[in-house]
């Protein structure tokens, strides 16, 4: 971290309406993230981490509080200013691949890079080449999704994520569908993006995963009940 705030939270609610009864997923949250940071975010199912990582990346809104990005305060904007930001600003890997069947893996990673009206096709070429270099699949950019494993095919969704070079990169369980070995590159990917300068926030339900983060949030019915530091955890289990 190097002091600049990235995300800066306050007081943000958010309620779901099921047959007249009010679930309050997130409940008065506010949190900073500065540029650079690598947090987990963790807690039981229904506890509100998912909401919490949809709002950040600006999937969903929310019902009180005030958001700011990148010192942009995005919590009146409209579904196209918010669409923007998101392809600017935001990179997303989900434990669902959410790769498109008939595409290339190349065309995949691509895809962002086409709502970039200031980038020329040259620059969009380099981009993905890149992209794709850095998660070691370059070899399969020419095959489609269904020739892939899973751990491939979560490697081309990270290589979508960071092709467009966002602010944030924000990761929900991103290794829910793979084996432990698979699991463990993925993981290896985030990290040495996180070397590389990258801010990530991930959602896990594991505490190993969790613990790789140096920044750990904890969240129960809504709330953060716990904010702390991997070296001060590490301190208090020795």
């Amino acid at each position: 971290m190097n002091g600049e705030t990235l995300i800066e939270l306050s007081a943000i609610r958010k309620s779901f309406f099921t047959e007249k009864v009010e679930t309050r997923a997130l409940d008065a949250i506010s949190l900073r993230v500065g540029k650079g940071e690598y947090v987990a975010l963790s807690g039981p199912s229904g506890s509100g981490k998912s909401t919490l990582l949809s709002l950040m990346g600006l999937l969903d809104t929310w019902d009180a509080g005030i958001y700011t990005l990148n010192g942009q305060d995005v919590s009146t904007l409209g579904r196209e200013q918010r669409a923007e930001i998101r392809n600017r600003e935001i990179g997303f890997v989900f434990q669902a691949f959410h790769l498109i069947s008939d595409l290339t893996v190349e065309e995949n990673v691509a895809l962002p890079l086409t709502y970039r009206s200031n980038l020329s096709k040259g620059e969009r070429e380099k981009l993905t080449a890149a992209a794709l270099e850095r998660v070691d699949m370059a070899h399969r950019a020419q095959h489609f999704p269904s020739q892939l494993s899973g751990g491939q095919q979560q490697r081309v969704a990270v290589a979508r994520a960071v092709v467009g070079r966002p602010s944030l990169i924000l990761a929900d369980e991103p290794t829910g569908n793979l084996d432990s070995k698979n699991a463990e590159v993925v993981i290896e990917l985030l990290d040495n993006l996180h070397k590389d300068g990258a801010t990530i926030c991930m959602v896990t339900h594991n505490p190993e995963t969790a613990m790789r983060c140096p920044r750990q949030i904890e969240l129960f019915d809504g709330r953060i009940t716990a904010d702390r530091s991997r070296d001060v955890l590490l301190r208090s289990i020795a």
